[in-house]
């Protein structure tokens, strides 16, 4: 049974297609890249516009003209005239940014390697075979929702079936309306912003989380006897988090806000003295008396920043740096920004990421009703 009425492919295939490195840009030392770059933003001009993720090192958002979650540098990109977005953070960012942005702009992910794992955990096809086994058993309506760190055709499966997308600031309100609208709920791709979304809204009695490709698992008929069904994914950076790193910090330093990403463990989230989105976390900081210390429970290079943008809080890891290092924003190396500036400045389109105009069509729908809560 298919239940989709688009084409699309697994994203390890639908970009095969991004360019590697060249050799030339491999060695570039930092100083001699910082001058390279400085020099082709400044022969480009406002033809070009950077986005730096939250999650991204130092030497990109350091070139960045804004910095901020996802969404809302995809959301700066359409409100400018730049002829080029160069998104410094994953392949579903740009495809977000492509989405909305017009189409004369064309939105370039430096790096290929920058792939989400946790929206590799809900690809649209793998999503559209087992929505087929949820629904086939109840006469229920159920409204899919999808997180925002999803790849654009999932975004277009939801608004194909109804649903909608959110983020972590706003998955509450997607979760009444998806009521409002349905009976049942089936959220993806992290199953931990799920849970503690349930909790908020007082229905962590009604979750359960589901695996479709656990054969030892919940089955799709016992899932749909609950209203909000957890599809088993989650984000590789938040999930580290324990219970364990607060009661460290707490004993290290009593004086300590603990604040953490809803992408954590439910335990992780209840222990903490505050969750939010990084917009959240960036403005608990910046608000924070001078002496206050606060305990960041998210990726660590956001961490960094915060040391750096605010020298009068004491700001701290929750845990190592190992512990909060994202392997996928790695991969945006400033080498990358340096080679795919100076291609543009030649009047070469490098790693350009497009979506297909009927995936962009629904998912852009998607996106609508989720500005409409």
């Amino acid at each position: 049974m298919e239940t989709a009425e688009f084409e699309t492919d697994l994203s390890l295939f639908k970009y095969d297609n991004l360019e590697q490195l060249p050799p030339a840009y491999r060695e570039l030392g930092e100083d001699e890249r910082t001058e390279r770059i400085e020099a082709a933003l400044e022969r480009l001009g406002d033809d070009v516009v950077i986005l730096g993720h939250n999650y991204q090192r130092r030497e990109i958002v350091e070139h960045a003209d804004f910095i901020g979650d996802s969404y809302q540098l995809s959301k700066e990109a359409a409100d400018s005239d730049a002829d080029y977005v160069v998104f410094g953070g994953v392949t579903f960012m740009a495809e977000s940014a492509d989405i909305i942005t017009d189409d004369a702009q064309s939105v370039i992910l430096p790096s290929m390697e920058a792939s989400c794992p946790m929206a590799g955990m809900a690809e649209a096809l793998q999503v559209d075979a087992a929505w087929a086994e949820l629904t086939a058993e109840t006469d229920e309506t159920i409204i899919p929702i999808t997180y925002m760190n999803s790849y654009a055709d999932l975004k277009a499966f939801c608004a194909e079936q109804g649903g909608l997308v959110c983020t972590s600031s706003n998955a509450h309100k997607a979760f009444e309306y998806a009521f409002e609208k349905g009976d049942k709920v089936l959220f993806l791709p992290d199953k931990h912003l799920g849970e503690n979304t349930a909790h908020r809204l007082g229905m962590e009695d009604e979750i359960v989380d589901w695996d479709p490709w656990d054969p030892e698992g919940t089955t799709a008929e016992e899932a749909v006897d609950n209203d909000i069904i957890l599809w088993e994914g989650y984000c590789q950076v938040h999930e580290r988090f324990r219970e364990g790193h607060i009661e460290s910090i707490r004993e290290a330093q009593p004086d300590a806000n603990v604040i953490v990403h809803p992408e954590c463990r439910r335990e992780v989230v209840e222990a903490a003295d505050v969750s939010g989105s990084t917009a959240t976390i960036c403005e608990k900081v910046a608000d924070a008396d001078p002496g206050d210390t606060w305990a960041i429970g998210t990726e660590i290079h956001l961490t960094h920043h915060l040391q750096r943008w605010h020298p009068e809080v004491n700001v701290v890891p929750l845990c190592g740096d190992a512990c909060m290092d994202c392997n996928a924003m790695r991969q945006i190396d400033p080498n990358y920004l340096a080679w795919v500036l100076e291609e543009l400045v030649e009047g070469r389109e490098r790693n350009v990421i497009e979506v297909a105009p009927e995936e962009k069509e629904l998912a852009r729908v998607a996106l609508d009703r989720m500005l409409e809560i």
